[in-house]
């Protein structure tokens, strides 16, 4: 395996960034025997230039039928929106906000939290769920995928009640500091055991399908680029 290209987490996000797309580390993925990456196919960048490239700061979240109820057997019960503002203000440069629980009724996402994430150098948010305030974040330009667009606020519906745990999207394992890459064609999961030989794979393949590209161009046939380039 060639040598790897970056020398910090900034440069590599950065890389991926610039170089990547979802579908080439899926597929390197797929050959590495991880096969169950991708998050939900509804989950989606609220604009289709949006890219997300960050570790995984997990986030619980469970649904809750008051703002705050003084006679909850938890704090967490107590507390409006729960560990929302402490998991918030615990993201650091270059983590993901990736939110999972609760019922798909209200938004868990929005333009002030994307302002105070952006301020703490966040990458964006992941949301097994909705966002709202679109105007705001479009504007602020910071990545986030969710569900979709829905006003109504979690604040008496749900709660965070944990943060930098592991958790799980549909078959999907997100532990605090897995890699998150999304773009417009959807959001995969990169265990950080395997992040160097997916990503060094993933460059070489770019590559590879560049000289197909410019072979097909030139008329060669699909049989005859495959098996000379293996790749398609």
């Amino acid at each position: 395996m060639a040598a790897k290209k970056w020398k910090s987490d900034s440069e590599l996000f950065k890389l991926m960034r610039k170089r990547l797309f979802t579908a080439v580390v899926g597929d390197v993925m797929d050959h590495m025997g991880l096969r169950r990456q991708f998050l939900p196919p509804q989950i989606q960048p609220l604009d289709t230039a949006m890219v997300v490239a960050g570790r995984a700061m997990p986030v619980l979240e469970a649904d809750y039928f008051t703002f705050s109820d003084e006679t909850s057997q938890t704090e967490v019960g107590k507390r409006p929106f729960g560990l929302m503002l402490e998991a918030l203000d615990d993201l650091r440069t270059d983590e993901v906000y990736v939110a999972f629980g609760g019922s798909p009724k209200y938004a868990m996402w929005g333009e002030l939290m994307s302002t105070r994430a952006a301020k703490l150098g966040a990458a964006g948010a992941v949301l097994n769920g909705y966002s709202r305030d679109t105007k705001g974040i479009l504007a602020l330009g910071f990545p986030t995928f969710s569900f979709g667009r829905y006003a109504q606020d979690q604040g008496y519906r749900g709660k965070v009640i944990d943060f930098r745990v592991p958790i799980e999207i549909e078959g999907v394992s997100i532990r605090p500091g897995d890699i998150v890459f999304g773009d417009l064609d959807g959001v995969l999961i990169l265990p950080r055991e395997a992040e160097e030989e997916a990503i060094t794979r993933a460059l070489e393949k770019v590559a590879g399908e560049n000289a197909v590209r410019k072979a097909i161009e030139k008329g060669m046939s699909t049989v005859e680029a495959f098996r000379k380039f293996g790749v398609m």
